[in-house]
């Protein structure tokens, strides 16, 4: 490896982070222009990796979407802690695959410890099983997977073995609410996305126990409640202790969407807003975003060590691998991947430069910045804040002469590049959805933020 060109590439990776409290947010680049950039003819011969560096970061750079920076409030993306980054860095040089102790023991090891702090972080259980896989999405397929193996295993159905064929049918209740990829998980298990009844949510999203409480007891077999803690619109929690305690009743397991807000379990002051969620079976959760951890790393945590790794072992019979001595981790039980990247280096990294203390602040001033938004914005009669801000999200509406013109003010936002956020749309009607959960923003970005938002509406 030449020296010269990790040098040179520290250069352009210093320079883009500086660059960040300046940067517009939004890419400068069309479709075209990018393509034009990347899109030069493939060569013959081989050209020096310094030259290749230079003409990738020179064409990437007016694409790039400054989602690292301060004022990215869009799909409840984070950043990467500074320790995370450069423990990823580190990663791709130590090229260790993160499949199982004989591969990579150092991986195998940082990644126990690394999800064992998870589970305290998070107040889980310590027992649990736990995986770290590429995102939230195939988080749920490994909890539902677990899920899955459980209720048909207690059914007398060996679902790993006799596929899902003749099974008995599996009852899947979500509420109305529910994330586009737990829909997406349930397709990929072969449980479908058409077959799930779907319970009635209130005006924050939040699934109407009573309505569980109705529709549990409606059908018959194996079931799967699937609850929510953050609402991706409007982060609100669906009512846990009343859920638990009807899958309990019911004999249903029960799963947390907790993308994003189960993270508030990490702050004693917001524990309450997520109280009975302990008692579920298995839980989703992202890395990348309140852990602020690089792409990607998502959280897969089952209570039943056993149903997940029978839902998931992958190295169990492959004879050229050594099975486990003693009680080594083999990360191929945990998750979906056999081969895959070390992703507990950056876990272990993020929360050791952070601590208790620091998730703890983490996870707490983005919530309060994420009021302070709502405040800033609210002050104006031409917008309506939709939802109540209980955790990082804030919902907006914004009307002129009674007319509903949130898209072009989104649009405006967007291009003028202060700030960047998405819409939705809620109650059938065009929203703006604000969320802040990067370890980079202050109460300085939200104010200067707004007031681009004011002035663009």
């Amino acid at each position: 490896m030449d020296p010269a060109l990790l040098r040179r590439t520290t250069e352009l990776a210093v320079e883009y982070l500086a660059s960040l409290a300046d940067r517009p947010v939004r890419a400068d680049a069309s479709l075209g222009e990018l393509r034009a950039a990347f899109g030069v003819p493939l060569d013959d011969a081989p050209r020096p990796p310094l030259e290749v560096i230079e003409d990738l970061a020179a064409a990437a750079d007016r694409g790039l979407v400054a989602s690292q920076g301060p004022r990215y409030f869009g799909f409840v993306i984070g950043g990467g802690l500074d320790a995370a980054i450069a423990a990823d860095w580190l990663t791709t040089v130590w090229d260790q695959n993160g499949g199982g102790f004989p591969v990579g023991p150092a991986a195998a090891v940082a990644e126990e410890v690394a999800c064992g702090w998870l589970l305290d972080l998070l107040g889980l259980p310590a027992d649990a099983g736990v995986g770290l896989t590429t995102g939230c999405q195939m988080a749920h397929f490994t909890c539902l997977a677990a899920a899955r193996h459980r209720v048909l295993a207690e059914a007398g159905w060996d679902v790993e073995a006799d596929g899902l064929f003749g099974a008995p049918p599996i009852r899947v209740l979500v509420g109305a609410k529910a994330h586009t990829t737990v829909f997406a998980a349930l397709r990929m298990l072969g449980l479908g996305s058409r077959r799930v009844e779907v319970v009635a949510a209130d005006d924050q999203g939040r699934m109407r126990a009573s309505e569980l409480a109705r529709m549990l007891p409606a059908g018959r077999g194996p079931a799967i409640v699937i609850a929510q803690v953050g609402e991706v619109n409007t982060g609100a929690i669906d009512a846990m202790p009343e859920i638990m305690r009807l899958a309990r009743e019911h004999g249903a397991w029960c799963h947390v969407d907790g993308a994003f807000g189960l993270w508030a379990a990490a702050s004693p002051a917001l524990r309450a807003l997520v109280e009975g969620v302990a008692g579920a079976d298995s839980w989703a959760t992202d890395a990348h975003k309140w852990l602020n951890v690089p792409y990607d790393c998502g959280v897969a945590i089952v209570r039943d060590r056993a149903a997940h790794a029978a839902a998931m072992n992958s190295f169990a019979g492959a004879e050229y691998i050594p099975q486990p001595q003693h009680d080594e981790r083999y990360q191929a039980e945990w998750v979906p991947e056999f081969s895959r990247r070390a992703r507990g280096f950056a876990v272990y990294a993020a929360v050791r430069e952070l601590g208790r203390r620091g998730v703890a602040e983490l996870v707490e001033r983005c919530c309060g910045c994420a009021r302070l938004m709502a405040s800033e914005l609210g002050r104006d009669p031409r917008v309506d804040v939709l939802n109540d801000v209980v955790l990082n999200q804030v919902l907006v509406r914004f009307s002129h002469d009674g007319a509903n013109v949130t898209d072009q003010v989104i649009d405006a936002v967007q291009l003028e590049g202060t700030c960047w956020m998405s819409g939705t749309e809620w109650d059938g009607e065009p929203a703006m959805r604000i969320s802040v959960c990067n370890w980079r923003t202050t109460e300085d970005d939200i104010r200067r933020s707004a007031r681009a938002i004011l002035t663009a509406a």
